[in-house]
């Protein structure tokens, strides 16, 4: 993606994390990610995030959903004696639907076209929360206004996440 087009969706993710009170001073805001999966589908699927900490030990994120975007189906694998990342969804404005493993519920959106597996619905409104344990899979779409969600977890390694599409790329590659 080209640095103008990062700034952009950079800028839209700014917007949303200050609809939820959410501050970044001017430094923080340098760190922003737009991570667009690698599908060209940024509206449809993407993610806009901010990362305070990541530790060897406990990870803290903040995680922007344009209107009805999409984070696509993954799990966070064991990785050497770490049993993979537990993850708790905290939403802190709009509505975010997330999916994880378990029966199929009825669900208030769909998935957008590519390759999701599990229908178990988790609706999470301003200030509910949830769980997801280790290695399981999971995504999430943000409901007709948008949604932030905090990210509290162990330790972050994107890198190892593994998705059910396997033309996604998690980590964005920012041309000049």
């Amino acid at each position: 993606m080209k640095r103008e087009v990062w700034a952009e969706r950079a800028r839209r993710g700014l917007e949303l994390f200050e609809r939820a009170g959410i501050y970044l001073t001017p430094e923080e805001r340098e760190r922003i990610e737009v991570a667009d999966f690698g599908l060209d589908k940024f509206e449809e699927t993407g993610l806009i995030l901010f990362t305070y900490v990541n530790t060897s030990r406990c990870c803290a994120k903040e995680l922007a959903l344009l209107p009805f975007q999409t984070c696509p189906e993954h799990r966070h694998p064991p990785v050497g004696d770490d049993p993979g990342k537990e993850e708790t969804f905290r939403c802190r404005w709009g509505t975010v639907y997330l999916f994880v493993e378990g029966p199929e519920t009825p669900r208030d959106v769909d998935p957008p076209p590519g390759t999701y597996s599990v229908f178990h619905q988790v609706r999470l409104e301003r200030g509910q929360q949830h769980t997801i344990p280790p290695n399981t899979l999971h995504w999430f779409r943000a409901g007709r206004e948008g949604a932030v969600v905090s990210e509290f977890s162990t330790r972050s390694t994107d890198e190892n996440d593994i998705f059910t599409d396997p033309a996604i790329r998690r980590l964005p590659v920012i041309d000049e």
